[in-house]
């Protein structure tokens, strides 16, 4: 879930793409399978049975693919009850000791405790399916850590699963497990970071958002000037909004992220009808195999500050 602050006039960039790597192995009916999947639990609102279930899910997807997987615990007290709410972090990495360059890629796995932008105000009070705010990102990174595995000698990658960046009600309560990631930070470290949320709606459109633009210009531009040999139409090289998302307590913190966000389709946003049925596998491989694309690149990208 990312937060609208200010929205820009898009402007078209120039671009400078280099050439895909071939094939690419991106399966997209693979990656609906786990959405699907994570929304058959139910809405993932830390301290229900459903976030449980769904945590345990995809710790298990991880461990087919990943070289370690582990949970990262943290507690919260949530303004909303008062009480200590538990959460979970997930994460896998492949190749991490002995790469050369290091990348962190991230996704929320929670959903909303509450619909609070539904039309409907007999609504509001209902948790979030987040079939598109959570289970679509989840979904890509599910995918791409299976087709990526021993890829690239050189790159390694580390998949980071966040719980409770959609808890709120307010931002001072959202992007919890951003903020305990970067509190113990992984030796070595990465170099930088990419977000993907929201990233399953149907005909799905993700222009240059600004805060990514801010924080890290260089790593934005090209991942953008490569996008455009793989899916131009769903990363158009446009500014888009100002967004606040998992990548802000990262920036912050100094690890370089973006976040690849579509932030226009919003009729199902915090709604009760963010379900599949609102969703497409179709934008699902066009964000997968454009990250599988600019992730074998040979040799690895490296950011520039």
């Amino acid at each position: 879930m990312g937060r609208l602050l200010a929205l820009l006039a898009g402007a078209s960039l120039a671009t400078s793409a280099c050439a895909p790597p071939s094939p690419l192995e991106f399966d997209s009916a693979k990656a609906w399978s786990h959405l699907i999947k994570q929304c058959d639990f139910g809405p993932r609102v830390p301290g229900t049975d459903a976030h449980l279930k769904a945590r345990d899910y995809i710790q298990e997807a991880m461990k087919q693919s990943c070289d370690n997987v582990r949970l990262q615990e943290f507690t919260h007290i949530w303004s909303q009850t008062n009480k200590k709410v538990t959460m979970w972090n997930i994460l896998g990495d492949q190749n991490w000791k002995d790469a050369k360059t290091r990348v962190v890629l991230v996704a929320h796995w929670d959903s909303r405790p509450y619909a609070d932008q539904d039309p409907g105000s007999a609504n509001r009070s209902k948790p979030v399916l987040g079939a598109n705010d959570g289970a679509s990102g989840v979904a890509v990174l599910l995918e791409l850590m299976r087709v990526l595995k021993g890829r690239h000698p050189d790159l390694g990658i580390l998949y980071l699963m966040t719980d409770g960046e959609d808890l709120g009600p307010g931002l001072d309560e959202m992007f919890l497990g951003a903020s305990a990631f970067m509190k113990s930070l992984p030796d070595p470290r990465p170099e930088y970071g990419i977000l993907i949320d929201m990233v399953g709606v149907k005909n799905v459109r993700i222009p240059m958002e600004m805060n990514s633009f801010g924080y890290a210009e260089s790593l934005l531009r090209d991942f953008y000037a490569h996008a455009q040999k793989i899916a131009p139409r769903t990363f158009p090289m446009v500014y888009g909004q100002l967004i606040e998302d998992d990548h802000i307590p990262m920036n912050k913190a100094g690890l370089p992220t973006i976040d690849l966000i579509d932030f226009n389709h919003l009729d199902h946003w915090h709604t009760v009808t963010d379900t599949p049925e609102n969703c497409s596998p179709e934008s699902l491989r066009a964000v997968g195999q454009t990250l599988e694309s600019w992730l074998t690149q040979d040799p690895p990208y490296r950011f520039k500050r």
